[in-house]
């Protein structure tokens, strides 16, 4: 019996954790909980599951994955927040099913270096699609990952109109149901861009060989090609438990997490190339992922600042890369990269924001 802490099991991954867990009474224990700040509502999971072990907040948490034994830990928070406890489930031995892609992202190198092979399961719906693919392979024998994304609501849009798209039309994504931070970032597709620097911290692969195609349907989660010319995708109607249980259990699978697809009906797969005028994120994630030290640290929590003013209707849409920009390109990274020089890159990236913000809005 697998022993569980789930950090975050108030949100989308952590509820989504237990349904999964709930469905498999006799394959998973759950030693710990941890969450933000509906303490009602972790209370009553902790209850249901019998657990003694909870925690409020990302110290608490960093504090719980050190002490409870356990044999994995799901980190569903969401933000930078999350790479305190990253680190301490690393640094305790435990496998790490990681959906806190922020706290690998801003904590780079130092993350990855704390990182035993095999140690970080992916649980973003790509990463694990890659996961999975890279199975059929070796890592020497790939040519490229290409990494799938919807397009989120604005698809086919020119950057002139996205100058005017509302935050109600931002949050109307066609296909995920997340929160408004993650489903802002991939409506001007910074998710995207993060997850092109998550992909290369967890393979290995050069951004160079990191592509990204619009596939509107989300059925194909990513692909692997390999340099024989041969593609591997994972493919399976968008559900994020299916990676969720690969991550919780890795890697056998756990039968029945969610439903096929139905082969039997006609349909049709689009993939179209990323309008890189539109949506210049991804090519701007690449950039800060090849200058690496604080500078991911800068794109993330500019872009937080960025999308907040958005929804405050301070900013507009086209307003949030471009102002993640232009706090990029004024920051100078230290030499060393430190937990103290990733918090302090934090706190000037966000007070950088707000200026260039209000400079915007005026």
């Amino acid at each position: 019996m697998r022993r569980v802490v789930i950090l975050g099991s108030t949100g989308s991954i952590g509820e989504q954790a237990l349904d999964v867990i709930r469905a498999n009474p006799g394959r998973f224990q759950i030693v710990g909980l941890a969450a933000g700040t509906q303490h009602e509502r972790v209370r009553a999971q902790a209850d249901e599951f019998n657990v003694e072990h909870i925690a409020m907040g990302a110290e608490e948490a960093a504090t719980l994955v050190r002490e409870v034994p356990a044999d994995v830990v799901l980190n569903g928070i969401t933000g930078s927040i999350g790479l305190g406890p990253t680190i301490a489930a690393l640094e305790s031995g435990r496998t790490l099913a990681l959906a806190n892609k922020e706290s690998l992202i801003v904590g780079g190198d130092l993350v990855t270096g704390l990182a035993a092979p095999g140690q970080i399961v992916p649980v973003d719906s790509e990463h694990s699609a890659i996961a999975q693919a890279l199975r059929s392979g070796e890592t020497s024998e790939i040519r490229r990952l290409v990494l799938t994304a919807s397009g989120g609501p604005f698809r086919g849009r020119s950057r002139e109109q996205l100058r005017d798209v509302t935050p109600a039309e931002a949050l109307s994504h066609p296909t995920w149901n997340m929160g408004r931070v993650v489903t802002t970032n991939s409506a001007t597709l910074i998710n995207k861009g993060l997850e092109v620097i998550e992909a290369h911290l967890l393979f290995g692969i050069s951004y160079g060989a990191i592509d990204v195609v619009v596939h509107p349907q989300s059925i194909v989660h990513s692909m692997v090609e390999f340099f024989d010319g041969s593609t591997i995708a994972q493919a399976s109607p968008p559900d994020m438990k299916l990676p969720i249980s690969l991550g919780l259990d890795w890697p056998k699978r756990i039968p029945n997490v969610g439903a096929p697809i139905d082969w039997t009906r006609a349909t049709s797969w689009d993939f179209e190339p990323l309008d890189h005028e539109a949506f210049p994120a991804v090519e701007l994630a690449k950039e800060v992922g090849r200058a690496r030290k604080t500078f991911p640290a800068v794109y993330n929590a500019a872009n937080e600042e960025a999308v907040d003013a958005f929804h405050e209707g301070r900013i507009g849409f086209t307003d949030i890369v471009d102002t993640v920009q232009e706090v990029l390109h004024s920051h100078t990274a230290p030499e060393g990269l430190t937990l103290e020089a990733l918090a302090e890159a934090e706190r000037w990236a966000r007070e950088r924001a707000q200026h260039v913000i209000a400079a915007r809005a005026a």
